[in-house]
């Protein structure tokens, strides 16, 4: 235990912030913004890049260091349901008619599929696509929140 005068405390609670620790300050506003703004899913790497590509600044090192010290931490990986998809095995499986001869002569002969996934701040959409393969037009397109149903 330290004993400090109660004098001594208020003077250093009193004590103006130095020019570092404005600048500190100010910096860690902009990465929580960053930070935020990616849905919570930034490391300390896409943030400093954003940071750079918004004209800071400001060395990695420093990022590094705010970045730790608000434990703000990335998302690495994402979180599985076991069985939702099945042990990895398809719903439906389709023929291949195509059988990878993609030289189409005419329109409306052959469509593709797709399906791709986006991450938002309301959580994941599943996007497909339904594409000519003559004209390389989008046919039809469907979005939802689950894969399947």
């Amino acid at each position: 235990m330290m004993v400090v005068h109660p004098s001594g405390y208020y003077a250093w609670c009193k004590k103006a912030l130095s020019n570092r620790d404005r600048e500190d300050q100010r910096l860690l506003g902009l990465i929580k913004h960053a930070w935020l703004e990616s849905g919570d899913v930034y490391g300390y790497r896409k943030v400093y890049q954003d940071l750079r590509e918004a004209g800071e600044a400001c060395g990695k090192h420093r990022v590094v260091r705010l970045v730790r010290r608000e434990d703000l931490r990335s998302q690495t990986g994402y979180r599985r349901r076991p069985g939702y998809y099945g042990g990895g095995k398809p719903a439906v499986v389709s023929p291949n008619h195509l059988d990878r001869q993609f030289e189409v002569t005419a329109p409306n002969i052959a469509w593709v599929t797709d399906i791709t996934y986006i991450r938002t701040y309301e959580g994941w959409l599943y996007l497909a696509v339904v594409i000519d393969l003559f004209s390389r037009q989008v046919v039809g397109w469907s979005m939802k929140s689950r894969m399947y149903h």
